[in-house]
């Protein structure tokens, strides 16, 4: 009987387009099918992105475009443990074999491999996490608020009551028997959430549900509660001096006892009526959550789903999707059809728009990120802070305010490359199939193009103080 192969005579056979290779077996961790990859911008061309594997979050880097296949089809990952796990996109896996015995497969070196794909490594900061205490500081004397459209119209609430907002499920399980404000239920986070229209709420005649629908959850007493609303415009700042109290004479104890206060937004916009998010539910409603074990499964579900959570405003460019913490966005406005020219501007700059009285350099984070322009009909601008300079991001949608829970956050794998910091951390939402990359804010522009944007500040542009 011929003795068994040494094992580090092992090698995983496998190809990449017309190439036959192989990897000393000892090294490869699995094989798995090509899973979701969710691209990362500005790393090399040899990364296809960042994929979930069981809860880590693991690089994968195309063997082709390695090698000189560039055209070659990536079918199959092979999970490699290289510094920490890294994905090598392959065409096909074939076998294991002895390397003695196989004289057309072309063993290579995993560690030269990665190094080629991931030249530089990067310093992670634990700062790049927090929000500065100087900006926290700058906005203590306003509001955040997030403008919804509800009937129609634009309401707001504050962004304290709001624990998140998702789209709006395809599949609610309606309430028999119900009246029009009683929507009926819905899945969140694994919980069961009361689904209310909010247009019924305020008396306002409801409008069909559609791809912009979005469900805007709060928090009632013990209660979370998911309010029905045709779209979420944005997430803004207002100075505490531009919210007034509603005129007595309209308190009249019908719907409009529901709004708290007015804001005044100034430059022309208009006022936008602030809900009270504690008297929006009839008495009625009321009773009815109160019933049963319904205290207690909402006491349950509020402390599970925010303790340890933090709160994500995501957006879309292109086909891929990002988060932005939530403390770092100023408000989301849409893009004016026409930005004033900065002179002498560099090239990231597409030019400046006035928001509430400052002026604001605006940035096409498309172009930067892929190279070509955002395309999208409606797209939005992404009011950031970044420590005492604000600046604009044009991206393509923003699609909701989610809550995170630390469970669902991994560190982005080392990915190499100056520009990959901007990524610290990524989300695995929807079941962990999707990954969201979480932006660093005070990586969004390097510290020559902030002293760029500071001198031209002080040209012309309005600095926050």
């Amino acid at each position: 009987m011929p003795a068994a192969p040494h094992p580090s005579s092992q090698l995983l056979a496998f190809t990449v387009g017309d190439r036959r290779l192989g990897l000393p077996a000892a090294q490869v961790q699995e094989v798995l099918p090509m899973p979701r990859i969710s691209r990362v911008p500005y790393a090399s061309d040899t990364l296809l992105g960042v994929a979930n594997m069981r809860g880590t979050v693991i690089p994968v880097i195309s063997v082709g475009r390695l090698i000189g296949q560039d055209r070659s089809e990536c079918q199959r990952v092979i999970v490699v443990n290289e510094g920490g796990l890294v994905g090598l996109a392959v065409t096909s896996v074939e076998q294991f074999a002895d390397h003695r015995t196989v004289d057309d497969v072309s063993a290579v070196d995993i560690a030269e491999l990665v190094a080629r794909a991931v030249p530089e490594k990067r310093q992670r900061r634990s700062s790049q996490r927090v929000v500065a205490s100087a900006d926290r500081t700058a906005r203590h004397e306003s509001v955040p608020l997030v403008a919804l459209t509800v009937g129609s119209q634009a309401f707001a609430l504050p962004v304290s009551h709001v624990e998140e907002i998702v789209r709006a499920p395809e599949d609610i399980a309606r309430m028999p028997h119900s009246d029009a404000v009683v929507m009926g239920t819905m899945l969140l986070q694994g919980a069961v959430l009361p689904l209310l229209s909010l247009a019924a709420l305020l008396a306002l005649p409801p409008r069909a549900v559609d791809h912009h629908a979005r469900v805007v959850v709060v928090r009632i007493g013990t209660h979370r509660v998911g309010l029905l609303v045709e779209a979420m415009q944005s997430v803004m700042y207002v100075a505490e001096t531009d919210i007034d109290p509603v005129p007595q004479a309209l308190n009249r104890g019908g719907a409009e006892a529901r709004i708290q206060a007015i804001c005044r937004l100034g430059e022309g916009q208009g006022l936008l009526s602030v809900l009270a998010a504690d008297k929006l539910l009839r008495e009625d409603i009321m009773a009815r959550l109160l019933q049963g074990d319904g205290k207690e499964q909402g006491e349950m579900t509020g402390s599970a789903a925010s303790e340890g959570s933090e709160r994500f405003l995501l957006f879309r460019i292109g086909d891929d999707s990002f988060g932005l913490p939530i403390d770092a966005v100023e408000e989301v406005v849409p893009l004016p059809s026409r930005l004033t020219p900065l002179p002498k501007a560099p090239d990231f700059v597409q030019g400046v728009m006035n928001v509430r009285g400052k002026v604001i350099p605006v940035i096409d984070q498309a172009r930067r990120f892929n190279g070509t322009a955002v395309e999208s009909a409606k797209p939005r601008v992404i009011v950031v802070r970044i420590g005492a300079l604000i600046a604009g991001f044009i991206v393509d949608a923003v699609s909701e305010v989610a809550l995170v829970h630390e469970s669902a956050l991994r560190e982005a794998p080392d990915m190499g490359g100056a520009g990959t910091r901007i990524f610290d951390r990524v989300a695995a939402l929807g079941g962990g199939d999707d990954l969201v990359l979480i932006i660093s804010p005070q990586e969004l522009l390097d510290r020559a193009e902030q002293d760029v944007l500071a001198k031209l500040g002080k040209k012309g542009m309005t600095r926050t103080p």
